[in-house]
């Protein structure tokens, strides 16, 4: 019976994920062609979710090493909290994307080809992220710790490369800002 009651979990999650996975790409997207009229622009999101971005890289590297040193109760803390400032930069992105008008980078010859490696890389795979964390944390929260330590092997290192582009981005834009 508790088999059958797992498969039935796995399941609903299965489809949550996907429906999840789908619809915040396609969500921000949408979002993304939205101004807001007579809505003073949020000028002061970029260092801040910047700085999210660089406190969910540090929270990571952390919480690997709580795993790798059995200090299981601190890596779930610090995997929630991950999560958590994940969703708050999401947030704070939106919220500066429909207030304000796009920001164009003004570098020119290898630091721009640089600058749009780096950003396109991060786009992508901040897609591919959802999935991922999603399904690493249904695992996790399931006890099909077999699972979790396999799938947490591919979405550790993604999840890290985006949040430590995501300052790097800001980093190089920051200039251009108005």
């Amino acid at each position: 019976m508790k088999k059958e009651s797992l498969k039935a979990n796995d399941l609903r999650y299965k489809n949550l994920i996907i429906a999840v996975s789908i619809l915040i790409p396609v969500v921000v997207a949408i979002l993304f062609r939205i101004r807001l009229e007579g809505v003073q622009s949020f000028t002061f999101l970029p260092p801040i979710y910047a700085a999210i971005n660089g406190y969910t890289a540090v929270i990571l590297i952390i919480a690997l090493w709580a795993i790798k040193n059995r200090r299981i109760t601190l890596h779930e803390q610090l995997m929630k909290t991950a999560i958590g400032l994940s969703l708050s930069f999401l947030v704070m992105y939106v919220a500066y994307h429909l207030t304000s008008d796009p920001t164009p980078f003004g570098g020119e010859g290898w630091v721009k080809t640089t600058y749009y490696f780096i950003l396109i890389s991060h786009i992508i795979l901040s897609v591919v992220i959802i999935p991922l964390v999603l399904i690493s944390y249904v695992r996790a929260i399931s006890q099909q710790f077999t699972s979790h330590r396999k799938i947490a092997k591919i979405t550790f290192p993604i999840w890290l490369y985006i949040t430590i582009t995501g300052v790097i981005i800001y980093l190089m834009i920051s200039p251009y800002y108005s």
